[in-house]
């Protein structure tokens, strides 16, 4: 797939609102968007990530890998209770 450019200035209001969105920051008239999208591949467990991604994330990522949804949720709480993150705001 060939890349797509667009100048910030051709763009109707709602496709810059959706673009903002996805970026997280204002576009500004003088700037221009590349647009690439990339295939994606498998590591070596068969999990997707993108194709020029700086290959699979080192295996200390995979902190929660085997444990159960209930289990992961059991260990949420007690991280949230000693960083005192549980607690209401005021």
């Amino acid at each position: 797939m060939s890349d797509v450019i667009r100048h910030v200035t051709d763009l109707d209001s709602a496709d810059r609102q959706a673009l903002e969105h996805l970026l997280g920051a204002r576009l500004h008239e003088g700037q221009s968007l590349l647009i690439r999208v990339l295939p994606a591949t498998e590591d070596r467990e068969g999990r997707p990530h993108a194709a020029e991604s700086g290959g699979p994330l080192p295996e200390w990522c995979n902190v929660y890998e085997g444990l159960s949804d209930n289990t992961i949720s059991d260990l949420e709480q007690v991280i949230l209770k000693r960083a005192e993150l549980s607690r209401p705001s005021e």
